[in-house]
C-alpha cells in the first residue's frame, strides 16, 4: 500500500461558523481571517493504492461552478485535483474508485466537470462509493444544509451508472486494510476511513475534525447539525487515537497534513504535526 496527499485547492469560510462558540479571540490565534472574517482551509484528500486499486478520498469543489458561487468561497492557490495527482505520476484516469465521505460541496464537487452542455465524471474509470442514508438525505436536503448540497454534484453520479453505495456496519472493513467509522454530528452518516498501514492506523477525518484546532473538544464547527453528537463522536475516536498512536489525516487544515496525539492532564492534545509522507516513512 502506497498513500499520497492531494490537495485540490484551497478556499475561505467564515471564521465564526468554522469554530462556532470559540471566542474569535481564541481562534484567530489557530487561523488568523482577513477584513471580512474570512480565514483559509485546505481541501486536502488522500489517494490510496492498494494493488489494481487507487481510491481517492474526496476531491474538492472542482471549478464548474458560476462566478456567484465562487465569490462566496474565494477560492485560490495554484494547487489542482490534476496538478497533484500529477506530481505522484498519475492521472484522473488512473483513479478506480472514488470514496466520497459525505456530499457538501467542498468535497465532493471535483467528482463532476461541464463538457459543454453536459456534466460528466472527472474520473471516467472509476466507481464513486457514498452512504445510501446520507444519499438520500442529500437529495432531500433540511434547509440548514441545503446550500451545501448541490445537485450538480450529486445527480450526475448517479445518472453516469458509477454510482455504488458503502454497505457494511461501523467499525467493519469496508475492503481489506479499510475500516468505515459513521459518525451523525457533522450530517447524517459522515463516512471516516479508517487505513491500516503497516503497523499503524490513520484516521481520515474529514468534518468531524476539520483541522488540528479541532482537536480540542469544545471547538466544534456551527455547521454542524448536531453539535453534541460531534462533541460524543470526538471523544469517543480522538480516545481511540490517542490509545493507539492513530496518525489524524486532515482535511482542511492550511498548514498541518497529520499529526498524532497524546493524553496529557486527563486532555487529547498533539504529540507530533508533520507531513504524511514523514509521518510515515516511520514505518
Amino acid at each position: 500500500m502506497r498513500l499520497f496527499t492531494i490537495n485540490s485547492g484551497y478556499f475561505k469560510l467564515d471564521g465564526g461558523a468554522m469554530f462556532g462558540v470559540v471566542p474569535k479571540s481564541m481562534w484567530n490565534k489557530a487561523n488568523p481571517a482577513d477584513d471580512n472574517n474570512m480565514c483559509s482551509w485546505a481541501m486536502r484528500c488522500l489517494l490510496i493504492e492498494d494493488g489494481d486499486r487507487r481510491i481517492l478520498i474526496d476531491n474538492g469543489m472542482g471549478d464548474k461552478q458560476d462566478a456567484k458561487f465562487f465569490s462566496h468561497y474565494y477560492p485560490h492557490g495554484e494547487d489542482s485535483i490534476e496538478k497533484s495527482l500529477a506530481k505522484h505520476g498519475f492521472t484522473t484516469d488512473d483513479i478506480t474508485d472514488v470514496f466520497l465521505t459525505h456530499l457538501h460541496f467542498d468535497h465532493c464537487g471535483g467528482s463532476i466537470k461541464r463538457e459543454g452542455e453536459a456534466l460528466v465524471p472527472v474520473f471516467r474509470n472509476a466507481v464513486y462509493w457514498s452512504k445510501k442514508e446520507h444519499w438520500d438525505a442529500a437529495l432531500n436536503p433540511n434547509e440548514r444544509e441545503r446550500a451545501s448540497f448541490l445537485k450538480e454534484n450529486i445527480l450526475p453520479i448517479e445518472q453516469s451508472g458509477k454510482l455504488r453505495f458503502v454497505d457494511v456496519a461501523d467499525g467493519e472493513e469496508w475492503i481489506p486494510g479499510i475500516r468505515i467509522n459513521y459518525v451523525y454530528g457533522h450530517t447524517d452518516c459522515m463516512m471516516l476511513p479508517q487505513i491500516s498501514y503497516k503497523n499503524t492506523q490513520i484516521l481520515f477525518c474529514a468534518d468531524l475534525v476539520p483541522s488540528a484546532a479541532h482537536i480540542s473538544m469544545p471547538w466544534v464547527m456551527a455547521y454542524d447539525m448536531r453539535p453534541l453528537d460531534t462533541l460524543s463522536e470526538k471523544h469517543r475516536l480522538l480516545g481511540k487515537a490517542a490509545a493507539g498512536d492513530w496518525i489524524l489525516f486532515f482535511e482542511h487544515d492550511p498548514k498541518t497534513e497529520c499529526c498524532s496525539l497524546q493524553v496529557e492532564n486527563n486532555r487529547i492534545k498533539i504529540k507530533e504535526a508533520l507531513p504524511l509522507s514523514e509521518m510515515l516513512s516511520r514505518y
